[in-house]
């Protein structure tokens, strides 16, 4: 599985425009940047070829909505629209099943320039009409959508933190930021993408749907959290920050409004659902996407709710701190934690009714800046994916309603916090 700017390269070629993820792949926060990477817009049919001999049965992508529609709205590229065809009837001919994602952190930049992007609530109408290509042009090939990719670490890192696309935040919250409102604009990026999907998926039921018969889901990016201590206070802070993590989306998703945490601590920060809109989102989705990699150990840290500004960080009042002490974004592995899936899963089965789930990412990074010996030496990764496809096939036979894994990833890609330092890659 692939986000475009990931993968693809031609970043201006053939009528493309910028999306918000090449402005920042040229910002400097990250080594290089996503103009060519593997160059699989030129590439694809070598690509569909390798993912054949290794046997692969699916292949889950993102569509470039800039490439697609270069202005945001309005005409089709048709250079766009090709290769795009090219790509899924590669796929489709070799028996590979085409998964597509909408939008990775990618959104045009013409659309962020205009009105904010996800911050306003104008983008619910462009991402439908946007929805409306994809479903139309591609729908009697492709029976996998998912809108938007993991919804709460892009709202969280691009209107929080600041550290991905589109790099908005405030002080003392975020770091480098040149606008943005680290109190506010999260959770109000977060209530139009799930109005966007919300909207985009009845778009498909009402329209596509009985001709086409695909299903429409939603990705999240899931960590199993695990009390610090056996205190109260550390298992109820657990709690809290599956809530604030998880149920942030998958509250309204299944029951049409905010968990009760959320709109206590937040306030009035928090967007409120009118009841048009909370019968539009609940019960949107066929299937949950989830992107899981470890586990977080959660220590309460209620103190942070006496303080002002607080952003969505301080609001969930509890610290995350990784299970080994090394964190993989400076280099090191992910601990192998495949029991951390199993508690993820349990928890989609006992607090959220079970639904269908697909682990669209799950992998180990490498470290590429050794000799070659050493990069083909990865014995850890292999053990990782073996403990985690078995965590997965556990926890099905203990009930989970889980439906498909995707290894993250296919081919080295070019990664958001780390460029092309290290890699996740089969391939």
């Amino acid at each position: 599985m692939f986000r475009v700017m990931k993968v693809e390269g031609a970043a201006f070629e053939d009528g493309r425009t910028p999306s918000i993820f090449d402005t920042f792949a040229h910002s400097g926060r990250t080594p290089g940047n996503a103009n060519v990477t593997v160059d699989q817009y030129h590439k694809y049919k070598e690509d569909v070829e390798l993912m054949a001999e290794t046997g692969l049965d699916a292949y889950r992508f993102s569509i470039s909505w800039s490439t697609l529609i270069p202005n945001g709205r309005g005409p089709v590229n048709p250079k766009g629209l090709e290769y795009y065809n090219n790509l899924i009837d590669a796929l489709v001919s070799k028996g590979i099943q085409p998964h597509v994602i909408l939008v990775h952190s990618d959104a045009p930049q013409m659309l962020e320039d205009e009105y904010g992007g996800f911050i306003s609530p104008k983008i619910i109408d462009d991402f439908v009409a946007y929805a409306d290509v994809c479903f139309r042009e591609f729908g009697n090939r492709v029976l996998h959508w998912t809108t938007i990719n993991e919804a709460n670490i892009f709202v969280i890192g691009g209107y929080d933190t600041g550290d991905s696309p589109p790099c908005r935040c405030s002080f003392p919250f975020g770091r480098n930021c040149t606008t943005g409102n680290s109190t506010t604009e999260p959770y109000l990026a977060g209530h139009h993408l799930l109005l966007a999907h919300a909207s985009a998926t009845r778009l498909y039921k009402e329209k596509y749907h009985g001709k086409q018969r695909g299903v429409v889901g939603f990705s999240l990016y899931a960590f199993d959290f695990i009390p610090f201590t056996n205190t109260e206070v550390d298992v109820i802070a657990a709690q809290r920050s599956y809530d604030y993590f998880i149920g942030w989306f998958m509250q309204p998703l299944v029951h049409g409004e905010y968990p009760l945490v959320m709109r206590t601590n937040a306030g009035t920060r928090l967007p409120v659902f009118t009841r048009n809109e909370t019968e539009l989102i609940k019960g949107s989705f066929d299937f949950i996407g989830l992107n899981y990699y470890t586990v977080f150990r959660v220590k309460d840290n209620s103190i942070s709710l006496t303080k002002e500004p607080r952003d969505f960080m301080a609001d969930h009042a509890s610290t995350w701190q990784y299970i080994n002490d090394m964190i993989p974004f400076e280099g090191h592995p992910f601990l192998n934690t495949p029991w951390g899936l199993q508690g993820v899963l349990e928890h989609f089965k006992q607090v959220y009714g079970n639904p269908p789930i697909v682990i669209h990412e799950n992998g180990q990074i490498s470290d590429h800046s050794g000799d070659y010996n050493t990069i083909l030496n990865d014995q850890s990764r292999v053990e990782y994916l073996q403990a985690h496809i078995g965590a997965l096939l556990d926890a099905v036979r203990n009930g989970s309603n889980a439906k498909g894994y995707f290894v993250w990833s296919f081919i080295d890609v070019y990664e958001i916090i780390f460029g092309t330092k290290y890699t996740f890659g089969l391939y």
